[in-house]
């Protein structure tokens, strides 16, 4: 018998490096033949990154939680004056930097956080400028697109003239944040608040057009289709297509206590090898796929690197708005650690920023 039937035809365009289509996407999604999804997107995986597993040691710092937007699968938000807000200052933020460095020589640090209508765009340009001072060489990965929209809106400036000001205080890139999923229908029951997909990708394309290289990220598990899934990687691969600015793109397990979207469809680690693999066979044009072990577990993180995945992302430390949404992954883990679990699955450790740059 065929290893690859049905998807004989698919195997000759993987082998061939040809790309795939919708419609073979969403049958690839289909299927219940996780050995077959993932041995297809070890073909593509080894082609492009041999053995090499990725990783950086990176400090998250969820600068505030004040936030005008109401997601429902979100579990860190608060409205503006809501009992629980906070917001550190650019010198706290430039605090836990220096802390990062001298207590986990971290070389990387992602800023994430709320719509928050009291920060403005100096704000952010000091925060950089202290985090700069703290360190020359740390690459500093911060604000998603809808962020990036909110300040300009207030600001009245365009997104261009944010980014520019944002890149000169010291930004080297943008996180993945922010796209969860591009099908307007799905999209609006979930996040409505939020930019949709075409100012998401229009966003992003002026950053690449900066040369700001950026992720890109899909949140899955909750009320999408296949056939969303598939859609929101054609999107992104196509914007590839046009601006070549992607690293990595980011698969998101929907995390779902303490949101108010509730447990509607949380994903398996079936879903998550699914996920995994067939991302990694629709993209023939973005470099990297990463897992985000924060949202599916450790073990999972190691048993992704069979299903397509190259980059673990990193420690993660300090991450708190998927903890918040009831992931018990470590908030502390170790360099060497995370260097352990990508030797003992048969890989070899490669540290790196977000630029995949070797360190």
């Amino acid at each position: 018998m065929n290893y690859y039937a049905p998807f004989e035809d698919i195997y000759e365009k993987v082998q061939a490096g040809e790309r795939l289509s919708f419609e073979e996407g969403v049958r690839l999604y289909q299927t219940n033949n996780l050995s077959v999804l993932g041995s297809l997107a070890q073909m593509i995986r080894h082609r492009i990154n041999q053995k090499k597993v990725f990783y950086s040691v990176n400090l998250h710092i969820n600068h505030t939680n004040v936030c005008t937007a109401r997601c429902i699968f979100c579990a860190f938000s608060r409205r503006p004056g809501q009992e629980g807000g906070y917001t550190f200052t650019p010198e706290e933020i430039q605090n836990k930097v220096k802390e990062g460095i001298e207590k986990w020589n971290i070389n990387e640090v992602h800023i994430v956080g709320g719509h928050n209508p009291d920060l403005g765009l100096d704000y952010y340009t000091k925060t950089f400028e202290l985090i700069r001072q703290a360190s020359p060489e740390i690459y500093i990965k911060a604000l998603t697109s809808p962020e990036i929209d909110d300040l300009a809106m207030r600001e009245a400036l365009s997104a261009e003239d944010v980014l520019k000001t944002l890149k000169k205080s010291g930004l080297d890139g943008m996180p993945g944040g922010g796209a969860e999923i591009f099908a307007p229908k799905t999209r609006r029951k979930i996040c409505a608040d939020k930019i949709d997909a075409e100012r998401w990708l229009e966003i992003h394309e002026i950053a690449h057009g900066l040369d700001l290289r950026t992720n890109a990220t899909m949140l899955y598990g909750h009320i999408e289709s296949d056939e969303d899934r598939v859609d929101h990687v054609l999107r992104l691969r196509e914007q590839q297509d046009k601006s070549k600015g992607f690293y990595s793109f980011i698969p998101l397990a929907y995390n779902a206590e303490n949101t108010p979207m509730g447990r509607l469809g949380e994903a398996g680690g079936f879903l998550d090898l699914k996920v995994y693999a067939v991302s990694r066979l629709l993209f023939d044009n973005i470099p990297h796929i990463k897992a985000h072990w924060i949202t599916t577990g450790l073990k999972m993180g190691q048993v992704s690197l069979s299903f397509g995945i190259d980059d673990l992302g990193g420690t993660n430390l300090n991450e708190k708005i998927v903890h918040d949404a009831g992931s018990e992954t470590p908030t502390d883990l170790s360099q060497a650690e995370l260097e352990r679990l990508i030797r003992d699955a048969g890989y070899e450790p490669c540290l790196v920023d977000s630029s995949y740059q070797y360190l």
